[in-house]
C-alpha cells in the first residue's frame, strides 16, 4: 500500500509500505493491503509503519527505526484516510 504523511511544514513521507498503525481516538488500529475505506480522527501518539518509503530531506530526525524495520513518528493529533490501498495521514 502507498503511505503519505503530511504535516503543516511539508509532505514528510511517501512510498510503499507493508502496514501502518495509527493512534485513533478510540484506540490504535492497523491498516494492511486491501483495508476497507476509512476516515478517522487521530489523537496524540505514535504512527508506525513497516517498509522503505522516502522520508523528506531534513525530517529524518523526527523518525525512529527499530531492529525489526518499523518506523515510528510521534504526532499530537490529526486525521487519516485509507482508500484503494492509499493511506494519507494529516498529522499535527
Amino acid at each position: 500500500m502507498y503511505l503519505e504523511i503530511v504535516t503543516p511544514e511539508a509532505s514528510i513521507v511517501s512510498g510503499e509500505v507493508e502496514s501502518v498503525t495509527v493512534p485513533g481516538v478510540e484506540g490504535s488500529f492497523q491498516m494492511l493491503n486491501n483495508h476497507a475505506p476509512i476516515v478517522s480522527l487521530l489523537q496524540e501518539g505514535k504512527v508506525t509503519f513497516k517498509g522503505n518509503p522516502v522520508i523528506a530531506e531534513g525530517f529524518e530526525n523526527k523518525f525512529q527505526k527499530d531492529s525489526s524495520g518499523k518506523w515510528t513518528l510521534e504526532i499530537s493529533g490529526g486525521t487519516v484516510e485509507c482508500k484503494d490501498n492509499k493511506v494519507i495521514v494529516l498529522a499535527d
